[in-house]
């Protein structure tokens, strides 16, 4: 999948809820004593012929989480940026 910064953001609060957006590309999220941080790092673009589709890696660490919550988030992180299609 192949997002933009800008659709990104967009996404987002579907994604994880309410955030806080900081400098460059650094999101970050907390409830009680657990917090989050997501880091956008920009990537060069992808090429399919004449099309350039942007790309970002994007990393995500957890502070007081135990397993269990983590594969929540992920789960609702995923489903937040998930398209249909057929």
């Amino acid at each position: 999948m192949s997002l933009s910064r800008e659709e990104f953001f967009r996404l987002l609060l579907s994604a994880v809820g309410s955030h806080h957006v900081g400098k460059d590309g650094v999101v970050s999220g907390s409830d009680g004593p657990r917090c989050w941080t997501i880091h956008l790092l920009p990537l060069s673009d992808g090429r399919l012929g004449r099309v350039a589709l942007p790309r970002h890696q994007i990393e995500i660490s957890f502070d007081g989480h135990r397993d269990e919550e983590v594969e929540t988030f992920m789960a609702r992180f995923h489903r937040g940026f998930q398209r249909g299609g057929g």
